[in-house]
């Protein structure tokens, strides 16, 4: 098994998907999550492309939230669209980093990942909240490269 297949069993990506419904059913928001075996270019400039790549930046209010993750190469990237980077407080992509990153060092990716859902939830819910006619513009499971 390559390690993309050994980074979340079936079961942990469910409980992930599950955590980005909760982290969007109060918010016009949305959140991904990619996971690939790795990247040939800087991390940064992949979730970028791959925030592209998944039609994120269509989103009406411009308010989708990418966690990128490289397996093989032990990092990974926030990358929030113009709507929500220009409202949410500074430092709160570190802060999220910060709570993934603590719990990825233990090896507990699940966690890591459910808890930066929720924690950009919070935000979009505060700054983009759902109003009657919201639609889920965007699949909620992990796309993977």
């Amino acid at each position: 098994m390559s390690k993309i297949e050994d980074f979340l069993s079936a079961n942990e990506e469910q409980d992930i998907v599950k955590a980005i419904r909760i982290a969007e059913q109060n918010t016009s928001g949305e959140i991904r999550i990619h996971i690939e075996k790795s990247t040939k270019i800087d991390a940064f400039d992949r979730a970028m492309e791959v925030f592209h790549y998944l039609k994120m930046d269509n989103t009406k209010q411009q308010n989708g939230v990418l966690i990128y993750v490289a397996v093989e190469d032990k990092t990974f990237v926030i990358y929030g669209d113009k709507g929500i980077n220009d409202v949410v407080p500074k430092g709160f992509w570190d802060s999220t980093k910060d709570v993934i990153q603590s719990h990825f060092k233990h090896g507990n990716f699940k966690q890591g990942l459910i808890e930066g859902v929720l924690k950009a939830g919070e935000q979009l819910k505060q700054h983009f909240p759902w109003i009657h006619g919201d639609i889920n513009e965007l699949p909620n499971d992990i796309s993977k490269g």
